[in-house]
């Protein structure tokens, strides 16, 4: 199950989606590849079933319904067949996928007037700090002590597991990448949604090591204070 790292630092994680197959090892990328190349039809379907969801989710940051996304995912998969003499292995089969999704999505996008330049997605924009990842309020401002934490985050270790996996917790979570900015949301869905590698995240969306870990930060940070609301609410 793939778990979004929106804790403190410590190993108890909160789930963020529900279950899908998982994607085959890297080690396994050039069977796969052989198999497709070879025009075997059950080898395309079972790729289709671990990698269709999740292109499906990863189109949703860009266009504007489900429905929309079912398409632009139907168009990678068209894309994958249509190069695959082409791709050369230079990226896990598992990029390549994501990169053909992310290129059809923001031409869809683009063509339905939905896009704006990267820098105002939230690229550029958020990653030199605009916004701050953790509420000011929540250190203190004068000394002796400024710098450190007024109100620390709560430890999750406390809380039962089942309340954290509970339908109500993770449809929460779920909401709360929704309504993130789009690159912010789409970093966090690769990295901790899809378990891709930062290396990974970056080859995909075109961003730098360091914007990507910028993004990634505040986008965790925002799901964190939406979760610690839900449940602090849920304890009151």
């Amino acid at each position: 199950m793939a778990r979004a790292r929106i804790g403190t630092g410590r190993r108890r994680t909160t789930p963020t989606q529900p279950t899908d197959p998982e994607p085959p090892p890297p080690a396994e990328d050039s069977q796969v590849l052989a198999a497709l190349r070879a025009g075997d039809e059950a080898a395309f379907a079972g790729l289709v079933d671990r990698y269709h969801g999740r292109l499906v989710r990863l189109a949703t940051v860009y266009v504007h319904n489900r429905a929309v996304a079912e398409e632009v995912a139907q168009e990678a998969w068209l894309g994958v067949l249509r190069g695959l003499d082409r791709f050369e292995g230079r990226s896990s089969l598992k990029v390549w996928l994501f990169s053909i999704l992310t290129n059809c999505a923001r031409s869809r996008a683009r063509r339905e007037g939905r896009t704006l330049p990267f820098s105002a997605l939230g690229g550029a924009a958020e990653a030199d700090g605009a916004e701050p990842a953790v509420e000011p309020e929540r250190f203190r401002a004068a000394d002796p002590g400024r710098g450190h934490w007024i109100s620390v985050p709560d430890n999750w270790d406390e809380v039962p597991e089942q309340r954290l996996l509970a339908a109500e917790t993770l449809a929460l979570v779920e909401r709360a990448i929704a309504a993130l900015p789009p690159t912010q949301r789409a970093v966090i869905t690769l990295r901790d949604v899809e378990g891709c590698a930062s290396d990974e995240a970056c080859a995909v969306l075109g961003l730098s090591e360091g914007n990507q870990r910028v993004l990634l930060h505040r986008a965790r940070s925002r799901v964190r204070r939406a979760l610690e609301a839900h449940l602090a609410g849920a304890a009151a």
